[in-house]
């Protein structure tokens, strides 16, 4: 047996141990283990380095190894049964495909904002009106201060957020029903 404070052999021999002395606790001794792991595993990977030296390797170029869409592509989804709920499931869908955008309805390459969504899909006024209203309910469950679906749309920068909600309004009109 060894002791820890022998260094040349606690590294070279695999059958050691930590010997109690007479004043040492539990974590005393666990320290001391730990101490003894550290230097272990610090050889062993020293030593995999040094076997593994004159192997060959070439860097692999990951372009040419993972290939997939550039976008994932939209699945076909069920309208919702209820007329607010698949007009703003239609809006929603609008948004993904053709952009989002803010300070105007629709912007030169078809992107639209929020309320411009909506009513290129809505068949009436009163529909758009209904979804407006469950849309901006949506907003505002996460923003209490939105005044407006418009004004809320302006002062948004991440495209993101307001398809999430759109989705989110669409999910809230058709728990309710309409």
């Amino acid at each position: 047996m060894t002791s820890l404070t022998d260094t040349t052999a606690s590294t070279t021999t695999s059958t050691t141990a930590v010997e109690a002395g007479p004043g040492l606790d539990l974590e005393a001794r666990m320290a001391l283990v730990g101490v003894e792991m550290t230097a272990r595993l610090s050889m062993a990977a020293l030593a995999m380095e040094v076997n593994t030296a004159h192997l060959a390797t070439e860097p692999v170029d990951l372009a040419d190894v993972v290939r997939g869409p550039v976008a994932a592509p939209l699945l076909p989804l069920a309208p919702y049964p209820t007329p607010v709920a698949a007009l703003l499931q239609r809006a929603a869908r609008r948004l993904e495909q053709h952009g989002w955008c803010s300070g105007m309805d629709t912007d030169g390459d078809g992107a639209t904002c929020d309320r411009g969504a909506i009513q290129a899909e809505a068949e009436s006024t009163a529909q758009e009106t209904a979804a407006m209203d469950v849309l901006l309910e949506a907003i505002r469950r996460r923003f209490p201060g939105a005044a407006t679906v418009p004004s809320w749309n302006d002062d948004n920068r991440d495209s993101r957020l307001p398809v999430r909600l759109m989705w989110q309004a669409a999910e809230l009109a058709n728990a309710r029903n309409i």
